[in-house]
């Protein structure tokens, strides 16, 4: 789970609604003060929000970019689907593309960066692949070739299992006897656990079942012409480092390692991160 030093945008950024074709996802929209030259959209992991990159946004807002952070149909302030099959990987890449069409509407025009941490760098993935006339790059975020590591699909099989039995209140009081609140949680975990309380578990549950079951389409990947950014903490217990190492390698992308950080860099190491990803995007 990624712990964001703060649910509370900077100055630059606001908390709105992105209305698309889709339904409503709610964002945090930071705008530099001139407008920016071009725009990221970034897709945030399993559990997480749009909150685990307020760090990001003051800093990328600085170098030109506006940034749009979003919640996901079923994460934290996004309304859940109706039905478990609307969480499939190829509904929720018809989201995002979706979003990056509303986006167009009113973004600078220097192209849409797309950016997937962990689970939202595979339906970033999955996005780019039906269709890639959107965007101007693609950045996986932690996010590698296939499914999680053993032990944590063992973790997700768990999580299912707690979730199909017990309410997100019970779950979330074993999770955190289990891994108690750090120093970056703020309120003593008070601001996570309302997160979590907000998560639609068959979100949840669908989406942990695709992290367990992801094939490897990095070939296909690398069939685009698109411009591709690896960038992970030099730590990882989702996917190795090597496995990202080699993905990396195989698409012929960008390969950024953040010193000190593990799966989440856009929290652990935020200004690293985002001077990586503003020369990564400015270099195109």
């Amino acid at each position: 789970m990624s712990r964001p030093p703060t649910f509370t945008p900077p100055p630059c950024a606001r908390a709105r609604v992105l209305r698309t074709e889709r339904g409503d996802f709610a964002v945090l929209d930071a705008a530099p003060a001139d407008g920016g030259h071009s725009t990221a959209l970034l897709l945030p992991g399993y559990t997480g929000s749009k909150e685990d990159f307020v760090a990001l946004l003051e800093p990328l807002a600085d170098a030109g970019f506006r940034v749009l952070s979003v919640d996901g149909r079923g994460q934290y302030e996004t309304a859940g689907a109706v039905c478990q099959e609307d969480y499939a990987q190829a509904e929720l890449a018809r989201d995002v593309l979706a979003q990056a069409a509303a986006v167009d509407g009113v973004a600078p025009p220097g192209g849409i960066h797309l950016l997937g941490h962990s689970l939202g760098g595979q339906i970033a993935r999955a996005a780019v692949l039906h269709d890639a006339t959107p965007f101007r790059s693609l950045t996986l975020m932690s996010s590698g070739p296939a499914e999680i590591d053993p032990a944590q699909q063992k973790k997700a099989r768990l999580l299912s299992d707690a979730l199909g039995r017990w309410t997100m209140a019970e779950v979330w009081r074993m999770m955190r006897a289990m891994d108690p609140p750090e120093d970056a949680d703020t309120g003593d975990g008070e601001d996570l656990r309302h997160r979590w309380m907000r998560h639609d578990p068959s979100q949840l549950i669908a989406t942990g079942a695709q992290l367990s079951t992801e094939p490897d389409r990095v070939a296909e990947l690398a069939g685009l012409p698109l411009p591709v950014h690896v960038i992970s903490g030099e730590r990882d217990d989702v996917w190795p480092v090597p496995l990202l190492d080699d993905m990396a390698r195989r698409l012929g992308a960008r390969r950024t390692v953040i010193e000190g950080a593990e799966h989440s860099p856009n929290t652990a190491r935020p200004v690293e991160t985002a001077a990586a990803l503003a020369a990564f995007w400015n270099g195109l």
